[in-house]
């Protein structure tokens, strides 16, 4: 039986355009209550841009920052950070990469450069709605939980295999294509933070079912014992899933949850 459902949001739970049917949700929602299936977000994006999505659930977990840091209203059931160290090895090698541009987030929120520019800033505000300008990366008061780049989409996945090598013992890359990398800590990925909120829920990971469509949801895919791809998934991802919906424009989470919790009744 499935006890938790973990979604990936952006390719996934939401269209294009950053919605998704509220009303079928709202439906699901009440059966997974009824069920006592916990509803988590596990998305690399930032806790409070996720958490903007669901004002009216209170009781969803968040598996946020690729699951540096897992929460929900009442409490936070971890938080792993960068050491200060780390920080300064790190953000130098990235600098160093004329193409990227990097925004360092932390628990409080996410900063970027002022030299990135309006519009770049303009665009990352719809992913980080707690993003503070700074003029340089020195004086962060902040957990450091990721580092988010951007990138031409055509250097991606030069970038990627090229930040493995500089990151070595530090830090790893992973991305979901199109220009967009992560840098997070060693181990620490969706899979591994559903581990350690299964630990604390008790729920073990074959009790689990997620859903996702890119790079950075393949370990959650490969580890939980119902691993979702989506149909617009990457090959990787859809290779190592047990079981394929339609995709994110045509609501297919919520489409396959309907099934599953149809079938659990």
């Amino acid at each position: 039986m499935i006890k938790l459902i973990a979604t990936d949001m952006d390719g996934t739970f939401l269209r294009d355009d950053m919605s998704y049917d509220r009303l079928h949700f709202s439906k699901l929602y009440t059966e997974m209550q009824r069920q006592g299936v916990h509803f988590v977000v596990a998305s690399g994006n930032q806790y409070f841009q996720l958490k903007s999505f669901f004002e009216d659930y209170p009781d969803t977990i968040y598996v946020a920052e690729n699951g540096a840091y897992i929460l929900d209203e009442k409490q936070v059931y971890a938080l792993h950070a960068f050491s200060s160290l780390a920080v300064k090895q790190i953000l130098p090698k990235l600098i160093e990469i004329p193409e990227l541009k990097i925004l360092v987030c932390g628990q409080k929120g996410a900063y970027a450069r002022a030299s990135e520019g309006k519009a770049h800033i303009q665009f990352v505000r719809r992913y980080y709605h707690q993003l503070t300008v700074v003029e340089d990366f020195d004086h962060i008061d902040d957990n450091v939980l990721k580092f988010a780049i951007t990138c031409p989409p055509e250097l991606t996945e030069d970038i990627v295999a090229r930040l493995r090598i500089m990151l070595i013992g530090l830090a790893e890359p992973t991305s979901s294509g199109h220009g967009d990398i992560d840098v997070i800590q060693l181990g620490m990925n969706k899979a591994a933070g559903l581990r350690e909120l299964g630990a604390v829920l008790g729920i073990d990971l074959s009790e689990m079912c997620a859903f996702g469509d890119g790079g950075n949801d393949l370990e959650m895919i490969r580890e939980v014992g119902l691993g979702v791809s989506m149909q617009n998934a990457q090959p990787a991802v859809t290779a190592v899933a047990k079981a394929k919906t339609t995709d994110n424009q045509s609501q297919g989470v919520l489409s396959f949850i309907d099934q599953l919790l149809e079938k659990q009744f």
